[in-house]
C-alpha cells in the first residue's frame, strides 16, 4: 500500500519534459517573429496600394461625371459627383474644390482634391499624426504645373502617391 500511495503523489512534469517544451516554443517563436514583422510591412504596402487605387478611381469617376454632364471645358462644381464641389480642368481632371480650374497645383489644392475625390473614410492628410503628408513637386513629364505628392507617414519609409492634374495619372512608389 505504501508504494501505491507514493506513485500517486508523483504527478508533475520532469525537468527534462519542461526543457523540451521550452525549446520547442523557442524554435516556434524564432520562425514566427520574422513572419509577423513581414505581415506588418505587407499591411502598410497594401494600405498604400489601396489608397492609390481609391484615388485613381475617384479621379476617373470625376472625369466620367464631367463627360456625362456634357462638359468640354473647365468647370466648377461637377454636379453628380461626391458633394458636387469638385472643380475640373479643361481636360476634366480634378483640380480643387474652391472654384479653381488650373492644373498648376498647390498644397492646399492637393488637399482639396484628396478630400473631394476620396470623401468619407479617406486616410488623413492633416492633424497631429496624419496618414499622409502633402507636398508638391515639379511636373516630371514636362507638363505645366506642379504635381501633388502624398507621402505615407505610418512606416517612415517615404512611400508616395503622386497625382498629375494635367493627365489625371496616379503613380505610387513603395519603398
Amino acid at each position: 500500500m505504501k508504494q501505491a500511495n507514493r506513485e500517486e503523489k508523483q504527478r508533475g512534469f520532469t525537468l527534462i519534459e519542461l526543457v523540451v517544451v521550452i525549446a520547442i516554443l523557442a524554435i516556434l517563436a524564432a520562425f514566427a517573429l520574422p513572419r509577423f514583422a513581414q505581415l506588418s510591412e505587407q499591411a502598410h504596402e497594401s494600405s498604400i496600394k489601396a489608397t492609390a487605387g481609391a484615388l485613381a478611381a475617384g479621379v476617373a469617376l470625376t472625369k466620367t461625371q464631367w463627360v456625362s454632364n456634357g462638359l468640354t471645358a473647365a468647370a466648377d462644381d461637377v454636379v453628380g459627383f461626391g458633394n458636387d464641389d469638385v472643380d475640373v480642368s479643361d481636360d476634366g481632371w480634378p483640380t480643387a474644390t474652391n472654384d479653381v480650374n488650373s492644373a498648376n497645383m498647390t498644397e492646399a489644392r492637393c488637399r482639396q482634391v484628396w478630400e473631394g475625390v476620396l470623401q468619407s473614410n479617406a486616410p488623413t492628410i492633416s492633424g497631429a499624426t496624419p496618414d499622409y503628408a502633402v507636398t508638391i513637386q515639379g511636373d516630371v513629364d514636362g507638363d505645366p504645373g506642379d504635381d501633388c505628392v502624398f507621402t505615407y507617414q505610418l512606416d517612415d519609409q517615404g512611400s508616395t502617391i503622386v497625382y498629375d492634374a494635367d493627365t489625371g495619372e496616379i503613380t505610387s512608389t513603395i519603398n
